[in-house]
Order: C-alpha cells, then structure tokens, then sequence
C-alpha cells in the first residue's frame, strides 16, 4: 500500500515521503477513496471512470472520454477531491484528433445539474490512435494538454 500511496504523490508533483516501516496497520479509508481524501492529492481515483489530471496544485479534472461521441465530460475537484461546481472553469473545449482526418473540436456545455460540462461529437472507432485535447481556463488563465483518448 506505502507503494501506492508513494505513486499517487509522485504523480502530483511531490516527492513522497519515506516508507513508514511495515506494520499491519490500516491504512486510512480516505486515501484513495471515491468520496475524496483529508489528504491533498491522496485520491487520484477516477470517480466517473475517466482519467484524473491536475492543474496546479489546487484543481484537478476528470476527463470522460465516449468513444460513442455522445456524452463525453469534464469534470473539476479541488485538492482534495471535492466536487467543484462546472462553472469553476470556463469556454471548456475537447478536439479530438484522429488519424488521417481533420481535427474534430467539440465546444462543452454545462450540464443540467451544473456538475459537468458534457458535449458530443462524431464515435471514435480507432480509439488506439486517437489523441484529445483538452482546453480550458481557470481564473482567466488558459490551459491545455493532450491526451490519449481512452
């Protein structure tokens, strides 16, 4: 577990700390888990079944990817894992990019619930070499990475 929890830090950008020594202690139910972490960037759990990034280290995103085109989403977390509200973020946009064709942007909107910004596009068939970027801004400040789409 100590080797999981080393890799959910590194992979926000901070150098973990060393191994407590083995014990059969447990370890806290919050680390890892879907309903958020007491621990800034202890959860990197995906709770929508996308993939979870961060920007900085105050916000991290998921990203839905639906390879059916119809409802892909972004949604936005804080430190630790608490729901943000959709309007955190503003003009959200994914463009998907498949091989041998012309770029596909899709502008998102804010869902009903106000809990993410969903839009669809085209299905993407060759998922395998298929890339997304993701674009966004934050507090006036753009942002962008690509993605395997997944």
């Amino acid at each position: 577990m100590a080797a999981v929890l080393g890799l959910a830090l590194t992979s926000c950008g901070r150098t973990p700390a060393a191994a407590p020594a083995a014990s059969n202690a447990a370890v806290p139910a919050a680390v890892g888990s879907p309903s958020g972490s007491a621990v800034p960037h202890g959860d990197h759990v995906p709770h929508h079944g996308g993939v979870v990034m961060m920007k900085g280290d105050e916000l991290h995103y998921e990203v839905v990817f639906d390879p059916s085109g119809r409802s892909h989403r972004v949604y936005f977390t804080d430190a630790v894992r608490e729901d943000l509200p959709a309007s955190i973020a503003t003009g959200v946009v994914l463009t998907i990019k498949r091989p041998s064709m012309p770029e596909e942007p899709i502008a998102l909107q804010i869902d009903e619930a106000g809990e993410s910004w969903v839009g669809g596009g085209k299905p993407v068939d060759r998922a395998a070499n298929t890339t997304a970027r993701v674009a966004f801004s934050i507090k006036g400040e753009p942002y962008w990475i690509d993605l395997p789409f997944r």
